[in-house]
């Protein structure tokens, strides 16, 4: 290696500073510090309830089913497109998964199956019409959202179907068995999956920063990359201390873990993924590239449509039973939590950490409001101001 080119990689491992990270990220780091003002003003008002482990892992849990819908949110936002009738998807699916399982007796795993080969049948529905008759998204899901309205009206005949068998429950309502045993009443498996986990994203950092240097692209510096790793570190480790306190790890949590790192991993280290941010970002500059438009808008609809009947099954085993009411604007908050997380309202941005995080701070406002006995309509009125600010906060960013 020669003089020079040590000489780029030195100046490559201190190129990035503090505040070229903060001006890069800053819809990001802008958002985490909005949760964790609204968790602070939240325990206060509350005397500490709601930072209560017991409180936050219920509130983890009822986060599941809007994380879960921004995982197939964040692709169709991405690609600048809407999906208006998710909810009422989820809510169709999950009176199929119930009426099969409670009236036709199918056993929960078959039910499962079919309910979200039903969703991407759905999605591949919105595709079809969106994709190659160019009907534009918002047309296409309105339509959709009336009319599986109607039919979960129809499935339920406006009655509540209930009582599933216990393994179905458990999806919902379940928690990691601690085969280790329990001290002082932690739940030690738990403990030991969230040191596991910090392990693992310590060494793939690490491991991922030493290819950079040597490839010659800009790093942080050491004293940033140290502070990167004890922050992330303490924050996965805090989560495994809640769900360690209470009761131990959710298994409906695992499905969303599993759903969020199945979006991270698709925008970040798939063609498809770079093909749905450049469709998104310029449809025409994609096309002359070689993307192809209709099979990739085709595929963001069915993974839209995979994720409904995830979210349903989840849903509904949570409850127990399936309502005509279920999934009652459950598309405007993934679509709430895909932007103030970040995703851009015109498509060509959005991440899959940054959704999480805002589908994190859409339960957080539903739960601390809720425990402060805040009347309903002051509830709605409070969430839609923090969608228009995040709406005004995307369209200011653009412009800059």
């Amino acid at each position: 290696m020669t003089k020079t080119s040590k000489k780029n990689i030195q100046e490559a491992v201190t190129g990035v500073k503090l505040a070229d990270i903060i001006r890069g990220n800053v819809r990001q780091y802008t958002m985490i510090g909005a949760l964790l003002i609204i968790w602070l003003i939240f325990s206060i008002s509350t005397e500490g309830i709601f930072i209560s482990s017991r409180n936050l892992s219920i509130l983890f849990v009822q986060m599941c089913t809007t994380g879960i819908l921004t995982g197939g949110m964040l692709l169709v936002m991405v690609s600048g497109n809407i999906d208006l009738a998710a909810g009422s998807v989820c809510g169709t699916l999950g009176a199929l998964v119930a009426f099969m399982m409670a009236s036709a007796h199918f056993n929960p795993i078959i039910a499962i199956i079919i309910t979200i080969a039903a969703g991407m049948a759905v999605g591949a529905w919105h595709g079809y019409w969106v994709a190659f008759r160019r009907v534009p998204a918002f047309i296409v899901t309105l339509a959709s959202q009336i009319a599986f309205r109607g039919i979960t009206l129809l499935i339920t005949d406006g009655a509540t179907i209930g009582e599933f068998d216990q393994s179905f429950k458990l999806i919902g309502q379940g928690y990691l068995p601690d085969l280790t045993g329990s001290a002082e009443g932690f739940h030690m498996l738990t403990l030991i999956l969230a040191v596991a986990a910090i392990i693992i994203f310590v060494a793939n950092d690490l491991r991922a920063r030493k290819k950079r240097v040597a490839n010659g692209f800009a790093v942080l510096s050491m004293p940033l990359q140290i502070a990167k790793l004890v922050l992330i570190s303490a924050a996965l480790g805090a989560v495994g201390f809640i769900f360690a306190d209470y009761n131990g790890l959710p298994y409906a949590i695992i499905i969303l873990l599993v759903v969020v790192a199945f979006s991270f991993i698709t925008t970040t280290r798939t063609s498809f993924g770079r093909h749905v941010y450049a469709i998104g970002g310029n449809t025409e500059a994609a096309r002359l590239s070689g993307v192809n438009i209709k099979k990739t808008l085709m595929k963001v609809f069915i993974i839209m449509g995979a994720m409904c009947g995830i979210a349903a099954t989840v849903y509904t085993s949570r409850l127990n039973a399936a309502t005509t009411a279920a999934g009652v604007n459950f598309e405007l908050d993934a679509i709430a939590a895909c932007i103030i997380g970040g995703t851009s309202t015109t498509g060509g941005y959005g991440t899959a950490i940054g959704a999480i995080i805002g589908a994190l701070v859409m339960a957080s406002l539903d739960n601390g409001m809720s425990l402060m006995n805040l009347p309903i309509m002051i509830q709605y009125i409070i969430k839609g101001m923090i969608l228009l600010i995040a709406v005004w906060v995307d369209i200011a960013n653009r412009k800059k």
